[in-house]
């Protein structure tokens, strides 16, 4: 069994300020805001329940390794909770930020040192689930591929939801899901052809989402190498698991 060592780290408070379409007041801006935008500041700290939640869900994902690759691949983890509120994003588009590796800079350096962990996980607060207000952000959860910028780890930042989203699919899949975009790119890296779209492949490929198992029936064949594609089947085969 392929072990990937996991880190969780957990923020319950975010601080920042932004302006929608020319990026966030301060670090990272590409230039400064017009004087005729609204600098929008938000700030709130997630409630208990959204935190258990999160990390329920996120406690249900290594079994779905498990499970989806037949005990080929295993999840170890760790959760840290930073004593400190998030008060960085990057801009991703004009209507979308995340906490990007380089936002949390000093954590991942002293909690993920390079070689520590294979994959990294954020949570974060990205809205106020009380009063509705946000950051503008596209998804619930985004990915990247191993780099030096993630200190050689796949990253994936999950934003906080609420409790009904958490149960309406598979337990821990949102975390399955956006991992395997890492996990993906891993294994293309390394000659695995994978199918288009990778993790985001089920409807494309012709799978069917359950009302309560999501989109898992399309992830086990993906990570076991059996999603059909103009005649061949590709994904992560069982032995690569392994290598």
């Amino acid at each position: 069994m392929k072990i990937w060592k996991t880190l969780l780290l957990v923020y319950r408070e975010l601080d920042v300020r932004f302006s929608v379409g020319r990026g966030l007041v301060g670090r990272d801006s590409v230039e400064p805001p017009k004087t005729e935008e609204t600098r929008t500041h938000l700030h709130h700290v997630a409630s208990e329940r959204e935190l258990v939640d999160a990390i329920d869900s996120f406690r249900g994902f290594p079994q779905l390794v498990r499970e989806l690759t037949n005990g080929a691949a295993g999840i170890e983890y760790e959760i840290v909770r930073p004593d400190h509120a998030l008060t960085s994003l990057t801009r991703e588009s004009t209507s979308r930020f995340w906490p990007s590796p380089d936002d949390i800079r000093s954590d991942l350096d002293e909690f993920a040192p390079p070689g520590k962990y294979d994959s990294i996980f954020v949570f974060w607060p990205q809205r106020d689930l009380k009063n509705g207000t946000a950051v503008p952000c596209d998804a619930w959860g985004l990915a990247i591929g191993a780099s030096e910028a993630t200190n050689g780890a796949t990253y994936a930042a999950i934003a906080n939801a609420p409790s009904a989203a958490w149960t309406n699919e598979a337990r821990g899949e949102v975390w399955l899901h956006e991992w395997l975009h890492g996990v993906c790119a891993h294994f293309a890296q390394r000659g695995h052809v994978m199918p288009k779209r990778d993790a985001d492949g089920g409807e494309l490929h012709g799978y069917v989402r359950s009302s309560t198992a999501g989109w898992t029936d399309y992830y086990r064949d993906l990570m076991r190498g059996n999603v059909s594609e103009q005649g061949k089947r590709l994904g992560i085969p069982a032995d690569a698991w392994m290598a």
